[in-house]
Parts: C-alpha cells; structure tokens; sequence
C-alpha cells in the first residue's frame, strides 16, 4: 500500500512539473558550449564536394527510397545540403576540405538493413574514382577529405560489435575525417579527430505529430523497443550486453515504467508525456531515441557506457541527461526517483530550447543551426591544416592492399 502512494505521488509530481515548463519557458547553455552551438560556420571554411558517376549516390536511392527515411540517411541529405550551401566552392584549389558523396548504406537487404560486406567495397571504389580523377586525394593521402560514415560502428562497416573490432577502420580511410554517429570512448572504431554526429530522425514527421505544449507529462519512465534480439544473438546477453534485457526482467512489473517492445501509433506523443526516455545501447551505443527523446523534451537516460555523445563541444549531455552505467541497471528506480524536483526543471527547460533541438535534426531545407551546420563548425574548428597533412613527393601513407580479402574485391 505504501508503494503504491509513492507510486501515485511520483506521478501527481510528473504531471505537475510538465506544467511547470512551458515553450517560452526554456534556459540558454551557458559558457562555450551555448556560443559553440550557435556559431555560424559560413565564411570559415569551403568545401569541395567531387562529382562521382551516380552509381555511388542518386541511383542508390532511385532503386531503394527507403535509404531516405532510414537512421543512416544523414549520408544523403549531407550531400544534398552541400550541393547548395554557401561553404561549397566550385574552385578545388580554394578548398579547406574535400568531400565525396558515397552513399555506403543504401544497399539494403529486403529488411532495409544495410549490406555490411559491400560498403566497404563501395567506399574503396569510390576513392580510387577520385584518386584517379583529381590530384587532391594523392596529395595528403585524404587528409584533408571528409566522408560521412553512418553505420553502427562507422567505418569498421560492421553491425556486430566483434566483426567490427576484428575489421578495424577500412584502412584507405585511415588519414581521413570521418563524421560518424558511432561513438565510443577508447574503441578501435572511433578515430581521434572523429565528428559525432545525431543518427538520422524524419523533422517533418517528428512535427507533426507535436502535441500542445501544456500536454501533462504522466509517464515517468518509457520505452519501445528489442529487450532481446533472439534472430542475432538467440542465447541472449550479447545484444546491448545485457542491459536491455536488464532493464525489463527488472522493471516490466514496475508501474513507474511504461516499457514495452510494442510500437504504437502514437510513440512520439507518448514521447512528449514522459519525464524520462530510456537511450539504452543496442548493437551499437547510439540508436535514433536520443534524437528523439531531445527533440520532445523528454529528458534522455543514457545507458551506455563510455559513449561519445553527438556535438559533445556544443550540447551539454551531463545537464540534459541522466548516465547510467549498464551494470547500474537494476538499480534504475532509485537512481530516477532519486534526482530532486529542482534538477528535473532545469534539465527540462534546457530542453526546452530550440537552438538544442535544431542541433539535432537534419531538416530540409536546412535551418541555421542544425546539425548540417554543427558538422561545418566541427570541420571548421579543425583548420588550418597542419603542414604535416602534405606528402612529399614520392612518399607512401596508405597501403592500398590492406584488409580484408573481401573488401578488395571490384564493385
């Protein structure tokens, strides 16, 4: 009986603090990280962006249109943006940075998942095109050259975790900037000098289904998706390394947490009712939850330990989220139900900024702000290049014939 009056108390206090902060009721980041966010990086940087047959970019989605809306998409709409972006330069000998528009998770089997054993390939095919074509790649072996590698671990172009470490980095790509949604601290497919970047999220159908701003926030904790991936991993625990599965053998009965592996119609609704939204790790430490999760107000806990968070230089993760560590899982009520009144507010009014949303979003048309234009301060903050970045004549950087038998195959 005494658990349920908290129970009940907790969530009389949930709807009443939704009411506490309304639109108009948000806070600025404070110090760098509000300056960093809302920096402008047009005048600082020019961007070349290499013209490749379409057979490494338009035709992709041509034969397969759900490359547009899947969670990888920043790879397309990236290019896009380019094309038509104050920063691009038609002059290659004016460039600060070279970008080639290769769309390496557009082939998708029948379950829209992309091929890992051909983006590799596709990756390699398109640097010997430019390689071959311009002077610029030769030049500093791609140092000056960025790609956008959205898949799980990025550049290792592996959904599981042990294939991925096992790959490593696809070696041509060894001296290049990769902008890539996987972060993890100290892990082989993370390079230093990395951009992180938010997974893919639809803006317009995230607007959609925006609910008024006075909508009380009732649900506590809430989460849709896999506890278990049996198809992959059928004897459990290797998937999210176990902190999914965690999470629900501790917490389905609990009536604080509305968790589920149900997905309903009204799941971003639901979103925009929570306190708290749970960003567990699944195969990879980032999924589209935190995305979303930001953008509805709904203050992320992230469970995945060691994460390297999008824009980490412009947003605030330790003021807007909650960390905790997967072996910390079955405490998660305590942990929740402990952080006071006061500190929910102002994780939530932080929320509440729209500067903060915009950052993680991929709009079209773009939008100052977002996250086309944090990926241009990011590039931006890293020049001028280092001497360093230019070979001399005759000097080797990359060997051309490293990795896996697999990836050197034509494509």
């Amino acid at each position: 009986m005494g658990n349920q009056r908290a129970v009940l108390a907790l969530l009389a206090a949930a709807a009443l603090l939704s009411c506490s902060v309304s639109a108009q009721d948000t806070e600025r980041i404070e110090g760098s990280a509000g300056d960093v966010l809302e920096d402008d990086p047009v005048g600082r940087l020019k961007v070349y962006v290499y013209e490749l047959p379409t057979k490494y970019n338009k035709k992709m989605v041509a034969k397969d249109s759900r490359c547009l809306s899947h969670m990888f998409a920043a790879e397309i709409f990236m290019h896009r943006f380019l094309l038509s972006s104050a920063i691009r330069t038609m002059n290659p000998e004016e460039a600060d940075w070279f970008y080639t528009p290769v769309y390496t998770t557009c082939d998708l089997t029948p379950w829209g998942h992309p091929l890992p054993f051909k983006s590799p390939r596709i990756m390699r095919s398109a640097i010997q095109f430019i390689s071959s074509h311009w002077p610029y790649w030769n030049r500093t072996a791609g140092a000056d050259h960025f790609f956008v590698v959205p898949h799980d671990f990025g550049a290792c172009f592996h959904y599981q975790e042990e294939k991925a470490i096992e790959r490593g980095i696809l070696p041509l790509l060894r001296r290049a900037t990769l902008v890539q949604t996987f972060g993890q601290k100290d892990h082989v497919c993370l390079k230093e000098g990395s951009i992180n970047i938010p997974p893919y999220a639809p803006p317009q159908k995230m607007k959609t289904h925006l609910v008024p701003p006075e909508t009380p926030r009732s649900i506590f904790v809430y989460f849709r998706g896999l506890f278990y991936d049996t198809a992959n991993d059928p004897e459990g625990g290797y998937y999210a390394r176990g902190a999914r599965a965690s999470v629900w053998e501790n917490f389905k009965n609990n009536p604080l947490f509305d968790i589920s592996t149900d997905h309903p119609p009204t799941y971003y609704e639901d979103m925009q009712r929570a306190i708290f939204c749970l960003c567990p790790l699944g195969w990879a430490p980032w999924s589209p939850r935190l995305v979303e999760a930001v953008v509805f107000g709904c203050i992320p806990v992230i469970i995945a330990d060691d994460i390297v968070l999008p824009f980490a230089d412009a947003i605030p993760w330790d003021e807007i989220g909650v960390f905790v560590a997967e072996d910390d899982v079955p405490k998660l009520d305590t942990i929740l139900t402990s952080i006071p009144m006061e500190v929910i507010l102002r994780k939530q009014r932080l929320l509440a900024n729209p500067s903060m949303k915009q950052a993680m979003l991929f709009p079209q048309p773009a939008q100052p702000g977002d996250a086309f234009h944090q990926i241009l301060n990011g590039l931006a903050r890293k020049l001028p290049h280092n001497k360093g970045v230019y070979l001399t004549p005759g000097q080797k950087a990359l060997n051309w014939t490293q990795g896996p038998k697999g990836d050197l195959k034509p494509w």
